[in-house]
């Protein structure tokens, strides 16, 4: 009995060993990769979908909202008015601006006319000081009456000298009643608002009978021919996007559909914290409502490659985004080399540079490997 139950487990015993022996000596059979043609190389991003030109519009000056022409969605034009607000105060100071105009226009008519008046006065006291002179050269007159008329000559002369200033300064007043006049006029205009291009209401902050303070946001518009993509792609992937390539666009209220695209910007300062590059990218053909800040998924097609052997990243040791370690098959053995890669694709596979081409890379790791372990292509 003893005999049997020894010699049976000797009998386990050399069947555990062949087992083992044979796990470990068996060859593998690994998949390996295989060339591929027209592989395109794509990069990709999340954003938003935003507008290039959009604003936050307001009056300039305080005043309480009479009118709204404009609501959520709508489209208006250039010049199109939007909203205005009570204007009774400021048409009082426009009309009293307008009668101080009207006051110095006067003003500088009654100067005028007295210029003439001292223009003519001296002229006649220069003249008859004039003779005089040439009377008393004559002997006919006495010197005290000649004096007396060159003095009364010079104080016309004075007299037309500050007429000439009164109407310079009745000019003044002139010009100063005129600038009064178009400032009020100006803030007058000011409280009418326009829409300053063609644009869509994104939103109306404000309503009938609310005062406004200076600068404070009435409307948000948009110009709806500006909408892009802003999307975040990370510095590593980002190299080899260039302006005028071909993209393609996902958004998440669409999520079944694809709307091509086009690169248009890209920015030329990345985020610091999160090492992105911005990427604009604006629509071929664009879905019938864009809402602004809505989430986007944006590819761009950055190249294709004639043909390619594609290598699974996490059969890759020590990627650097270059580069790093494959296991291959070389004479019937498995070995790791160093490669290096030319592109990645979007489902994380890298090609192989095409010195490497004729490589057996295995493509698929079952279990951790060794070196020198018996291995054959699938």
């Amino acid at each position: 009995m003893r005999l049997k139950l020894l010699a049976g487990i000797a009998l386990l015993g050399g069947a555990l060993a062949g087992g083992g022996w044979l796990l470990l000596h068996q060859p593998l059979t690994l998949p390996v990769v295989v060339a591929e043609t027209d592989v395109p190389v794509r990069v990709f991003g999340l954003g938003t979908i935003e507008a290039q030109v959009s604003s936050r519009i307001g009056f300039e000056v305080a005043g309480t909202l009479v009118e709204l022409h404009a609501d959520h969605g709508d489209r208006v034009a250039a010049g199109q008015v939007l909203a205005r607000l009570h204007p009774a105060a400021q048409q009082a100071r426009v009309a009293k601006a307008e009668a101080g105009l009207q006051s110095a226009e006067a003003q500088q008519l009654r100067v005028a006319a007295a210029l003439d008046r001292a223009t003519a006065q001296a002229q006649q006291k220069r003249t008859l000081a004039n003779r005089r002179r040439e009377l008393t050269a004559r002997g006919t007159t006495s010197v005290e009456v000649a004096e007396l008329a060159e003095t009364e000559a010079t104080a016309a002369a004075a007299d037309l000298g500050v007429a000439r200033a009164d109407l310079a300064v009745a000019r003044a007043a002139l010009a100063d009643a005129r600038a009064s006049l178009l400032a009020e006029q100006t803030a007058l205009a000011k409280h009418t608002l326009a829409a300053p291009y063609d644009a869509v209401v994104v939103s109306r902050q404000r309503e009938l009978g609310s005062a406004t303070a200076p600068s404070e946001p009435i409307f948000t518009l948009m110009d709806p021919a500006t909408i892009w993509a802003l999307a975040y792609v990370d510095e590593g992937r980002a190299g080899m996007i260039r302006e005028g390539q071909p993209a393609e666009l996902r958004l998440r209220s669409l999520p079944g559909e694809v709307f091509p695209a086009r690169v248009v910007r890209i920015g030329l300062e990345s985020d610091r914290v999160t090492e992105e590059r911005r990427i604009y990218a604006r629509c071929e053909r664009c879905p019938p409502r864009q809402v602004l800040g809505e989430q986007v998924q944006l590819e761009v097609e950055t190249g294709r490659l004639p043909s390619a052997r594609l290598v699974p990243e996490v059969a890759v040791e020590g990627y650097d985004g270059a580069s790093g370690k494959v296991w291959v098959i070389e004479d019937g053995a498995l070995h790791q080399r160093a490669v290096r890669f030319v592109a990645r694709t979007l489902d994380a596979r890298l090609a192989l540079a095409p010195e490497f081409a004729a490589l057996a890379v295995v493509t698929r790791l079952p279990h951790a490997l060794r070196f020198g372990q018996a291995a054959r292509a699938e």
